[in-house]
């Protein structure tokens, strides 16, 4: 797992966002309207998500859509259940 997965979940207006998109596919402005911050914060926050590779986007004219990239969360939980797995059973 890389560092920059984990620094991006660390972040709680980062999780806030994967719960908003847990509930449906939105535009940077859809979400950007849901935190009292400017947007250009809100879309550094989408940025760091991206990089970590916990969100997918698909441009729609001038907007962009975001998602969830449910991979990337299947392999955290593989990763968390080998790693934390073999602990708790030995």
């Amino acid at each position: 797992m890389e560092d920059s997965l984990f620094r991006a979940l660390a972040d709680p207006t980062r999780r806030r966002i994967l719960e908003l998109l847990r509930e449906k596919d939105r535009t940077a402005g859809e979400i950007a309207e849901q935190f009292p911050m400017a947007f250009a914060s809100v879309s550094h926050h989408l940025g760091v998500l991206k990089a970590a590779d916990l969100v997918a986007t698909e441009r729609e004219g001038q907007f962009i859509r975001y998602r969830l990239n449910t991979t990337v969360f299947q392999e955290v939980v593989r990763y968390f259940i080998t790693r934390f797995g073999r602990e708790n059973n030995a």
